[in-house]
């Protein structure tokens, strides 16, 4: 049987992408603050990826989580900071711009990827991240208010931390990073509180909401993003998650009526034409493998 390892890489992180594309609706119908939100999110996905764990692993369940070593603590801090700009930043601004800008996400992966591990960046990547950037331009330009200018800060922030992520899971291909998945949620918690959370005020709502998310959608969609990073560069990792660009906002504006605009759907456009164009030369110039 021919087993193609890059399409493999590819058909698990687009998966884990849909998963995650509900991800900022689900953000916009909470009716609790950030940090809150937060605390919950955090709990319960990286309470439900640690129960999973243990369940599999039992009494190695410690040592799974030390033989992640530097990297998996590095991946694990580097996420929960990272998760703390994401959640500020769809707060304080439209889903629409957060996960637009979040588009950086190739750039810092390919940039930090080419100093910290030397890993080359093919031609027709280096295409697709100018193409994204010029989709992002795009947003900036209908947009130069300083309206949403704190949340634009903090959705490029959680980009480039999600870009040295990227890295890091690349560079620690050969382990389970699975643990320090687990670990950024739980790490997260403190972070929440000392920024205010207050876990009491939670309602039914938001419970369910919280439930959900953290339950399903995020340990589902990152368990497969840290799966998918052994099989892919970081820079392409990130291209693919790019994905989210365009159906997160999509879902907000379906469900809450968040517009993401003229120049924002422009943008959509590009990014997802860079997609297409991107995975068909990526596919073309993989090898197949025989096994």
């Amino acid at each position: 049987m021919s087993v193609n390892t890059h399409l493999h890489g590819l058909l698990i992180t687009v998966s884990a992408v849909l998963i995650l594309s509900p991800d900022a609706l689900l953000v916009k119908l909470m009716h609790t603050d950030a940090w809150t939100m937060l605390f919950w999110r955090s709990l319960f996905s990286g309470g439900i990826l640690f129960c999973g764990l243990a369940f599999v692993y039992r009494t190695r369940i410690w040592s799974i989580f030390a033989q992640t070593g530097r990297l998996g603590l590095m991946s694990s801090m580097v996420a929960a900071v990272g998760s703390l700009l994401f959640v500020g930043a769809l707060y304080r601004t439209t889903a629409a711009n957060t996960l637009v800008i979040f588009a950086a996400t190739p750039l810092f992966a390919a940039f930090f990827g080419r100093i910290f591990i030397h890993e080359k960046i093919s031609r027709h990547t280096l295409v697709a991240i100018i193409a994204v950037f010029g989709g992002i331009s795009l947003i900036f330009a209908g947009d130069l208010t300083d309206t949403h200018l704190t949340g634009n800060m903090m959705a490029l922030g959680a980009s480039s931390l999600w870009g040295i992520n990227l890295v890091v899971l690349r560079q620690a291909r050969q382990l389970n990073m699975i643990p320090a998945v687990a670990m950024g949620g739980l790490l997260a918690i403190p972070l929440s509180l000392l920024l205010g959370a207050d876990p009491t005020i939670i309602d039914q709502h938001d419970l369910i909401l919280l439930s959900l998310q953290g339950g399903l959608v995020l340990p589902a969609s990152f368990a497969l993003i840290t799966v998918g990073s052994r099989y892919l560069p970081a820079a392409e990792v990130s291209l693919i998650l790019l994905l989210e660009t365009l159906l997160g906002p999509l879902w907000v504006w379906l469900v809450v009526g968040e517009s993401p605009g003229t120049m924002t759907l422009g943008a959509g456009l590009i990014i997802l034409l860079s997609l297409i164009l991107h995975f068909l030369a990526g596919l073309r110039r993989q090898p197949i493998d025989s096994t």
